[in-house]
């Protein structure tokens, strides 16, 4: 059985060796894709969804804040998902903001790419609870 398993190694099809040869490049990268354009040097992101640079994360939160509210459920399964967005692209405010809307709403929910997603057709709460803290809803 060992001496079959080292022959059918040997017969290897060529294409086989230059993706092991590829692959011992450690700096080997995608540069551009067709499927998705111009690729981020460092992370390897497309340079639309870039991960690295984090740009804007600790923007200054504004006096007035005016946050977008929108369902969405394409994609999901199904299930229904309340979108708080085009909020100020500060990590611990959308963090705090978001845990006081689970809180206050009894619900499942994560900071995304900018906005904040709960579990549900929430809102109406949501706007409720915003609209307290001072906030300007649309939507």
């Amino acid at each position: 059985m060992r001496r079959i398993d080292a022959v059918r190694a040997l017969a290897a099809p060529s294409h086989f060796a230059h993706d092991r040869a590829m692959a011992a490049h450690e700096n080997a990268r995608v540069v551009y894709s067709t499927a998705t354009g111009r690729m981020c040097p460092s992370c390897g992101w497309p340079v639309r969804d870039c991960r690295c640079s984090k740009r804007g994360a600790d923007q200054p939160v504004p006096v007035r804040v005016v946050a977008k509210l929108r369902v969405e459920k394409a994609g999901r399964s199904g299930k229904t998902v309340s979108v708080v967005y085009d909020l100020p692209r500060n990590s611990a405010f959308l963090a705090d903001l978001c845990q006081e809307l689970k809180r206050a709403c009894g619900a499942g929910g994560t900071v995304s790419d900018g906005a904040i997603e709960l579990q549900g057709d929430l809102r109406d709460r949501i706007r409720e609870i915003l609209v307290k803290k001072g906030f300007g809803v649309k939507g």
